[in-house]
């Protein structure tokens, strides 16, 4: 079978009818930007280094992805968008929140 790495762990079944079913969650639907409430933070990584931070994202993985490429590509630095985050490289808050709020987001600065 070719999804065997998927059934690493299970137990062995004696019934012959046995059909392993492998669980897989929904993504959430993607909010329209009026209904996101998203924070910008500024995080301390190792060494020293900053980064902006939006957390609060509701939707797909793809759209996050789409949406920090966009961040981005508008502030000129690096980044990575996971885990319902995207962390923009550099202190970029004030930039973000212009960004997303031209896009139609609703969004403000948070702590740190």
């Amino acid at each position: 079978m070719s999804d065997w790495k998927e059934r690493l762990g299970v137990v062995f079944s004696t019934n012959p009818d046995f059909k392993y079913e492998t669980s897989t969650e929904a993504e959430a639907e993607t909010l329209a930007p009026a209904k996101q409430n998203l924070k910008i933070w500024l995080d301390r990584l190792k060494g020293g280094r900053v980064a902006t931070v939006v957390r609060g994202f509701v939707g797909s993985s793809d759209d996050l992805a789409t949406l920090a490429k966009e961040l981005k590509k508008s502030c000129g630095v690096g980044g990575t968008a996971k885990d319902g985050e995207i962390i923009i490289q550099g202190d970029h808050r004030d930039r973000v929140v212009e960004l997303l709020t031209k896009a139609g987001y609703r969004c403000k600065r948070a702590g740190g």
